[in-house]
């Protein structure tokens, strides 16, 4: 069974770092896209970041220049580095792994709460 577990998360004021990991089990990272999202109250569940196998990256605009994105597929846990933080920044970030080779699957982490304070 494939499982992700996310850590890392947070309150944290206005201008901080939070650096979250995302550690699968049950599945091999490297065949996978791996990405970062998520939702705040009220509002739907928003892509952050994503990052292929082979290592290409995709940000959201509104995270561009604050955040990073990374992959270890050695100790097969992705990570999102975020700084700069803003209060519209809080919400449940989740992990996301898209697998892309046969057998494809797609799974989802349990969250991973983010408060920014202002």
């Amino acid at each position: 069974q494939v499982q992700l577990v996310e850590s890392g998360g947070g309150l944290v004021q206005a201008g901080g770092s939070l650096r979250l990991s995302c550690a699968a089990s049950g599945s091999i990272l490297r065949w996978s896209t791996m990405g970062w999202y998520r939702q705040a109250p009220g509002n739907q569940r928003e892509l952050v970041a994503t990052i292929t196998n082979d290592g290409s990256t995709n940000y959201v605009d509104s995270v561009k220049g604050r955040f990073t994105i990374s992959r270890d597929n050695a100790k097969n846990t992705v990570y999102l580095q975020m700084s700069s933080l803003k209060p519209e920044d809080t919400a449940v970030y989740y992990c996301n792994m898209q697998r892309v080779v046969v057998p494809r699957y797609n799974v989802w982490g349990q969250g991973t709460q983010v408060t920014v304070s202002s």
